[in-house]
């Protein structure tokens, strides 16, 4: 009798018609992956197989597939929204159970974990206290204390010295202090160029480095001096050029040597840290026929921060911006790929979760061993196509259609056998 075939096919058009429905119903998911029905007929088989001239049974549905194309990235304001270019999926852990997922919408819970909008905790590589990533997984954090300040340990000054300069009018004098009574300093006819930065103590106290450069009667020569808060901590260091304009650099680096400095309050009074040591680097500087420029000037301290923003860059390494102008790195977001991604299992909640079928995680850095990279401030959408997937309802409509007049056909076969006389 066709009626079962003919319902079978019925069920099987009503089960794409709701693959079908679920797919559209997603199609403004974040993550979401579109599925396919997938069907395959049936047969009376015996155990020497079906005869040539077999009718089949019907039609099943034998899987609905997802289909993990990538879907269209879009922009959004906030940095914590995390897309995928490429294979992969995101690593969420809840207290211990693994899920998996291709929605990138994070957020901060209030013990400062990056987690998903269920709660579930974003994994990553974690950071050592210096901000270096480490090879060690853990629920990605978001540190919202004050960093520790960092006391200045090197400064370097690339500068030019006009090499056209003459000995100054007044011999430098000094040593100065700007706390003494009455206090003294270096006057502008004393020296030939200067420039200050910034440095900092133990408890991340800022201080005004000053570096005085004044020319002596020899060719090439010049003396340098430093002062901290308007108190001499060194010179005079003498600095020879050669014919070239630059220093000779065979025998070492041109380094100012600030030994002991005792660090001091506005009022002169003293900070409560150790005396401090550190070099000033002065090896790139040059003596052209130009005005006195500084080029650059780096030095290594800084003051306590509090976070002001985050960054993750394609490689999923989270930086995190501080106050104090520091950056540092917080981890870095992970990835998990598989062996057979149509053999995850979903979850809902745009999550899939591991079974037999799609083998084990391998876990590792975006933008390695055939993993995506990541685009921050972006979400990637459904990869459902609408106008397919309305042709496909037309096309399952018809189906169960046809079905039900196959079910019409066979009941009026079957009315015109009993009404045989």
């Amino acid at each position: 009798m066709a009626f079962d075939t003919a319902v079978s096919g019925l069920r099987a058009s009503t089960a794409e018609l709701g693959v079908i429905g679920n797919n559209i119903a997603n199609s403004a998911t974040a993550g979401f992956k579109t599925s396919r029905a997938q069907f395959s007929d049936l047969y009376a088989a015996g155990v020497l197989g079906t005869g040539v001239n077999a009718i089949g049974k019907g039609v099943s549905l034998s899987s609905v597939a997802q289909q993990f194309t990538q879907g269209n990235i879009s922009f959004t304001e906030n940095s914590l929204d995390v897309a995928i270019n490429g294979n992969g999926f995101f690593i969420l852990d809840d207290n211990g159970s693994r899920s998996y997922s291709r929605s990138g919408q994070f957020g901060v819970d209030k013990e400062g974990y990056v987690v998903n909008p269920e709660g579930l905790r974003l994994q990553a590589f974690q950071s050592d206290n210096a901000g270096r990533v480490v090879q060690q997984e853990g629920p990605l954090r978001l540190d919202t204390n004050l960093i520790s300040p960092a006391a200045t340990t090197g400064v370097e000054i690339v500068a030019n010295i006009d090499s056209r300069e003459v000995p100054p009018p007044s011999a430098w004098g000094g040593p100065y202090d700007a706390f003494a009574t009455p206090p003294t300093e270096p006057t502008s006819d004393m020296y030939n160029a200067s420039t200050s930065t910034t440095v900092y103590d133990d408890l991340g106290n800022p201080h005004i480095l000053s570096t005085y450069w004044v020319k002596t009667a020899n060719a090439g020569e010049w003396n340098a001096h430093t002062m901290i808060d308007g108190v001499s901590t060194s010179g005079p260091e003498v600095l020879t050029f050669e014919q070239n304009g630059q220093f000779d650099l065979s025998s070492g680096p041109v380094e100012l040597n600030i030994n002991n400095w005792q660090p001091r309050n506005k009022d002169g009074s003293i900070v409560n840290v150790s005396p401090q040591n550190f070099t000033v680097d002065l090896s790139s500087n040059t003596q052209f026929g130009s005005p006195f420029a500084v080029s650059a000037i780096n030095q290594d301290g800084f003051a306590s921060g509090q976070l002001r923003g985050i960054e993750i860059d394609e490689s999923g390494i989270v930086f995190a911006q501080y106050t104090n102008g520091e950056a540092r790195a917080l981890g870095q977001v992970i990835l998990a790929n598989f062996s057979n991604p149509q053999g995850l299992q979903p979850q809902g909640n745009s999550k899939w979760s591991e079974t037999f079928n799609s083998g084990v995680p391998v876990v590792g850095a975006p933008g390695t061993a055939g993993r995506g990279v990541l685009q921050s401030g972006a979400l990637e959408d459904s990869n459902v196509e609408i106008t397919e997937e309305l042709v496909a309802m037309i096309v399952a409509q018809r189906n169960f259609q046809a079905n039900a007049q196959v079910i019409q056909a066979e009941d009026a076969v079957t009315q015109a056998v009993i009404n045989l006389r």
